[in-house]
């Protein structure tokens, strides 16, 4: 057999190396100056909630068709064409031109205001509507703007290492591991927390221009319906005390601290509603300009809630309303039996490995378990590296590569023994036997590997998990096989130079 090279065999002992430096902090605590990574576990194996939610579709169209309408409204007047009535609903929004001459003129103006509208007139009334690509299209966009809201929210909460993935067209999957108790949680990612800062309006009559709602202290109160300043423009939102309460200090950015200074500078003496979600939360009389682009939320507040209302501010609200489809929550207990079945399985599955290695190949099948063992340690070195999150079905990967990882040696030490039972000489066959067998295990695995790839690109939480470490396990069972354990071999050689194969092979 060919020697290997002196830079073949550094490069063979530092991945081996630093495969069991990564992998020791699962196992022992190191010095500070050590690798201090470990696996991450999964759900499954550690406890906590899951929760899957769905986004209001209805309200993300209803909000859609009401800007729309704003939009076809300014436009409508900039060209001075009359219109007797705009209303939206969550399947369309539709305009009533007051002339009828002017019909083609407001449909042409208005026909490219948004990409995938349909546009249609029937006698003096214009349609507007998403076709299908548009719908799902701004249904995406939604999702993903809520995925990135909802991160915001779990992350302030300090929760290690969540999950959290679209499903399908308009579903989230939030995982939590270690949470306990997800109705904290829930409750913190149910709420849309859209806030806006109203007027009062001054008529005190209700119209399609206002809104009626009650104050914090039960009385009733008209306001404008837009919003003169919304929490987009919200910077920084902190739990604080004023007059030793509880209250909610906020920040704008530069553009809401223009709109903000200018709202108080002109309403000196008069109320200043705050809403979220569409209740008032405090309605303070404006005593004098505000120009610092800051301020206080006040209201019967405890703790608790100020640090919740913080937590929503800050993340910013959620584009649509969600519900929730499925909960589920994984206790502790549950995730150490998971944990428990894992490791016996893993034990169990590599203790028969090894044993029928060591009973069909003897001492060539004690050289390929010490490179299994080898092989074991890289892939928990390189989950740890990549700080993959491990699952049970992640451990039934793990344990399936076992097996695989075997597999090549069993073609090679089958292919040396036929070289060498056809009169080969013992260094020839060893040669052959890598050789000949090295293309079926490169098809072999490079076959699993693409079956792994497209199962993590398409998969979705345990699927992922799986191919995850049986991608890992194919690589690195692959630099055990041929690397490793053909090394071993060529040591033996040089060691004994024997003429023949062991005893019992």
């Amino acid at each position: 057999m060919n020697q290997y090279s002196l830079i073949k065999k550094i490069f063979i002992l530092t991945v081996v190396i630093f495969g069991f430096i990564f992998a020791l902090p699962n196992v022992v605590k190191l010095p500070s100056f050590m690798p201090s990574k470990t696996v991450k576990l999964g759900l499954d194996l550690q406890g906590g909630a899951h929760l899957l939610l769905q986004v209001d579709e209805k309200s993300v169209m209803k909000e859609f068709y009401d800007g729309l309408g704003d939009t076809v409204r300014a436009k409508l007047r900039s060209e001075k064409i009359g219109y007797k009535k705009i209303s939206s609903d969550s399947n369309n929004l539709s305009v009533t031109i007051s002339n009828e001459s002017q019909i083609e003129k407001a449909r042409k103006l208005t026909k490219f205001i948004v990409k995938d509208l349909s546009v249609a007139d029937n006698k003096n009334v214009i349609t507007y509507k998403l076709n299908d690509f548009g719908i799902n299209n701004k249904l995406l966009d939604i999702v993903e703007q809520t995925i990135e809201v909802i991160r915001r929210r779990v992350d302030a909460t300090g929760t290690q290492e969540p999950l959290i993935q679209r499903q399908g067209n308009n579903r989230i999957v939030v995982q939590l591991p270690g949470v306990e108790n997800p109705n904290e949680i829930k409750s913190l990612l149910g709420r849309t927390a859209k806030l806006s800062f109203h007027l009062e309006d001054s008529t005190g009559l209700k119209s399609p221009s206002t809104i009626r709602t009650i104050d914090e202290d039960g009385n009733i109160l008209i306001l404008k319906r837009r919003a003169y300043l919304t929490g987009k423009n919200l910077l920084d939102a902190q739990p604080s005390y004023s007059n030793n309460l509880p209250v909610v200090s906020f920040r704008f950015d530069s553009s809401g601290a223009r709109k903000f200074g200018r709202l108080t500078s002109l309403n000196v003496g008069k109320r200043i509603v705050i809403m979220l979600d569409g209740k008032v939360i405090s309605s303070p009389v404006v005593n004098e300009p505000i120009l610092g682009g800051s301020g206080v939320i006040s209201g019967n507040f405890s703790i608790e809630e100020v640090n919740e209302l913080s937590i929503l501010l800050r993340a910013g609200a959620l584009p649509a309303p969600l519900s929730v489809v499925e909960e589920r929550t994984v206790g502790p207990g549950l995730g150490a039996d998971s944990i428990a079945s894992g490791k016996m399985a893993s034990v169990l599955g590599l203790l028969f490995v090894v044993l029928f290695m060591l009973f069909a190949y003897r001492l060539f099948g004690l050289y390929a378990n010490i490179a299994l063992a080898i092989n074991m340690v890289l892939i928990l070195s390189v989950l740890t590296i990549l700080q993959a999150t491990l699952t049970l079905p992640g451990i039934a990967g793990i344990v399936l590569t076992i097996g695989m990882a075997v597999d090549a040696n069993v073609l090679i030490f089958e292919r040396i023994r036929e070289e060498y039972n056809c009169g080969a000489k013992l260094h020839v066959a060893l040669e052959k036997g890598f050789n000949s067998a090295f293309t079926t295990i490169l098809d072999a695995n490079i076959t699993g590997l693409i079956a792994g790839v497209i199962l993590y690109i398409f998969g979705t939480g345990p699927i992922q998990g799986f191919a995850v470490t049986l991608s890992i396990g194919i690589v690195t069972s692959m630099f055990s096989a041929i690397m490793i354990t053909r090394w071993i071999l060529i040591s033996w050689v040089i060691r004994k130079n024997p003429t023949e194969l062991p005893k019992g092979f």
